[in-house]
């Protein structure tokens, strides 16, 4: 799996900037698509969401989102879906925001795309950290009838957790993005 842990004062201003926009409010149900450990949608209860569903292919990090939402008090709120978006069914309910940091595709091309083409299934708002560098985002979403605005950039902290990192820690920049259905 090509995934980064979204740092937790990065997850804070991004979750602030959704609020921004409106998408997240008092109550609201939040999917978060390839949730690793829960920041975001945990964080997201933690702002004030009333329910969010965690989608995430590792097992591993699916138990460590479950001790998460315990230890936080979250428990009753969350539901952990185990399941690999493009090959297992995965039922959003009735989600108000979608919200991703996916795989970005640069070890393994694509890898995104379950992670968009199930954002637009969704057919709610969905803000996604992408890099910087993605150039499809845009006309994927414009090609399915959806406005598109990239609101920002970040620097992303990768630590050196794959084989095909030479560095100990690097850094890459991060794009937001809000993504709103027709």
């Amino acid at each position: 799996l090509e995934q980064y842990t979204t740092d937790g004062d990065l997850a804070a201003r991004w979750l602030a900037d959704i609020t921004a926009f409106g998408d997240l409010s008092e109550g609201c149900s939040v999917a978060d698509l390839g949730a690793g450990n829960g920041v975001l949608g945990l964080g997201a209860l933690a702002m004030g969401a009333g329910r969010a569903i965690l989608v995430e292919a590792d097992q591993a990090a699916c138990d460590v989102a479950k001790s998460n939402a315990e230890s936080m008090g979250f428990a009753d709120s969350v539901e952990v879906i185990q399941a690999t978006l493009g090959s297992d069914p995965v039922d959003l309910g009735s989600s108000d925001v979608v919200i991703s940091n996916p795989p970005w595709g640069r070890q393994t091309p694509r890898a995104d795309r379950p992670f968009l083409e199930a954002m637009i299934a969704a057919a709610v708002p969905a803000h996604l950290l992408h890099s910087a560098e993605a150039t499809h985002i845009q006309p994927l979403f414009e090609d399915a009838g959806w406005s598109t605005e990239r609101y920002g950039e970040a620097d992303f902290a990768l630590p050196a957790a794959y084989s095909h990192h030479s560095r100990q820690r690097g850094r890459t920049r991060a794009a937001f993005w809000r993504l709103a259905p027709p």
